[in-house]
């Protein structure tokens, strides 16, 4: 079902690194092959600055339609926009301006890329692209599926030296364009820098977007329902129906299913969702009183819980089948939004034992409780950064509103990365511990933003509607 091939002997000395099939199937989650193996022959060439240790500036026109139908032209033109952009994301690659890009004469093909003039423009690096259409029935990423398939070829080009730094090649119907870029993102970041970027991943989250009301109940409520899209808020996709409150969702370690909070049968309990497989979703507690904000253990085997099963809310887990349920808080304050340290080995969550609203943090086992924050006016929504990082992202009480603050668990040092505009809560670390998801009143209605963990790059996800409490999957497994 895939093809991994290399190549070789191009032009001006280049290397090609490695080629890969991109096999998309409609109305089902793309697949993506392994990158390709190292090969023998190939020479590892990583592209800098002018000075010593500095990032190399990038150009990046539009990619070269080959074929001059429309929908090729469509995907060159779609993969360049979504590729400067996943890599503006980034902010690893300064990226020169679109109006200064447009001066350059246009190259034709990977050969007559005009390098003199790129370094007139002080230009480190060219990323060239092709688009191609092509015809191959015993290609399993293109036979028997309805749509146009395109060959995609992109190459760095070092604009000192002339050689590639980096190439890759993928086959695959013409409208994972969007994916083909998100692709060449994560691999040129990864093949240069050794940093695994974002561009692939998920984010999950709720909203009232479909403009259905609640039933069975005595407030004239709107429904809400968990949805997931793109990194970038593209390509969203509803995961639960029904006129109910389906909220908290959390995605599994490998990316696959999803576990959220619904009250369709009533009180509040946990569903889990195999989102990929068409399955229905399998409830995983069956108990009187609450279960709510179900987060997944970093292995994938366990998920911690809060539930009002004892009384109060108290932090539970259980295994990722509903079995084994255990009980690590037992106070009769409530302790609630538990998250896990990135080895597995504690847990922090919000208590209010101690009058206002703080994170806590305990060992796995509910052993060893004890205060981390001070907030004046209240902390809450604790969630911890994935390795080698070692902070935990919260919500805080910062005048009308909240605030996301960032707590160094090993120095106790707290930075504070967004400004009091609107009220800001319910942080996310995206899998690479660079950036955060979070809702934010600021531009009226609850939406997602995203920022840099500097604080910087604020950008808004989602529009319209209200769209709430995101939470950052950790991409493909490659």
């Amino acid at each position: 079902m895939m093809r991994i091939s290399s190549a070789a002997g191009l032009r001006c000395g280049a290397v090609f690194v490695s080629a890969a099939t991109l096999i998309a199937t409609p109305g089902a989650r793309q697949q993506l092959p392994p990158s390709a193996p190292s090969q023998q022959n190939e020479i590892q060439i990583v592209i800098s600055g002018d000075q010593p240790g500095s990032a190399p500036r990038l150009a990046v026109p539009d990619f070269i339609a080959l074929s001059n139908d429309a929908e090729t032209v469509d995907a060159a033109r779609t993969i360049s926009n979504v590729l400067r952009s996943d890599l503006e994301f980034e902010r690893e690659f300064p990226l020169i301006p679109g109006d200064i890009v447009a001066t350059v004469p246009a190259a034709k093909s990977m050969f007559d890329v005009p390098f003199d003039r790129w370094r007139e423009l002080n230009v480190d690096g060219i990323l060239i692209g092709t688009a191609q259409k092509v015809e191959k029935p015993d290609d399993p990423a293109c036979s028997g599926r309805g749509q146009g398939c395109v060959h995609i070829e992109v190459r760095l080009f070092n604009a000192r030296t002339r050689q590639s730094a980096f190439g890759r090649q993928y086959d695959g119907v013409v409208t994972s364009k969007r994916l083909f870029a998100h692709r060449i993102s994560d691999e040129l970041h990864m093949q240069q820098l050794v940093l695994r970027g974002v561009a692939r991943t998920k984010l999950t989250f709720n909203s009232d977007r479909t403009g259905e009301r609640m039933i069975d109940t005595i407030e004239n409520r709107g429904a809400k329902n968990i949805f997931y899209a793109d990194y970038d808020g593209e390509n969203v996709t509803q995961v639960t129906t029904g006129r109910s409150l389906n909220i908290h969702s959390t995605w599994s370690p490998d990316g696959r299913a999803i576990v959220y909070t619904s009250y369709r049968g009533g009180p509040a309990d946990i569903y889990r969702s195999r989102i990929f497989e068409g399955l229905p979703p399998l409830q995983l507690t069956k108990n009187a009183g609450e279960n709510v904000l179900p987060v997944w253990s970093p292995d994938g085997t366990r998920i911690a819980f809060s539930s009002t099963r004892s009384g109060t809310h108290q932090i539970y887990i259980m295994n990722s089948d509903g079995s084994n349920v255990q009980r690590l808080t037992n106070d009769r304050f409530s302790d609630l939004t538990p998250t896990w340290s990135p080895g597995g080995t504690e847990i922090a969550f919000t208590s209010d034992r101690t009058g206002g609203s703080q994170v806590w943090l305990m060992s796995a086992d509910g052993l060893n409780q004890r205060q981390l924050t001070h907030e004046g006016q209240g902390a809450d929504r604790a969630t911890w950064s994935p390795a080698p990082f070692n902070e935990i992202a919260y919500s805080a009480g910062t005048g009308p509103g909240q605030d996301i603050k960032i707590l160094e668990v090993a120095t106790g040092r707290i930075r504070q990365l967004t400004d009091g505009k609107g009220s800001n809560e319910s942080p996310a670390f995206a899998p690479n511990g660079r950036h955060l998801a979070f809702t934010s009143t600021r531009a009226g209605k609850e939406q997602i933003f995203t920022v840099g963990s500097d604080g910087k790059d604020l950008r808004q996800i989602t529009k319209g509607s209200n769209n709430r409490q995101a939470n950052w999957s950790q991409g493909p497994r490659d």
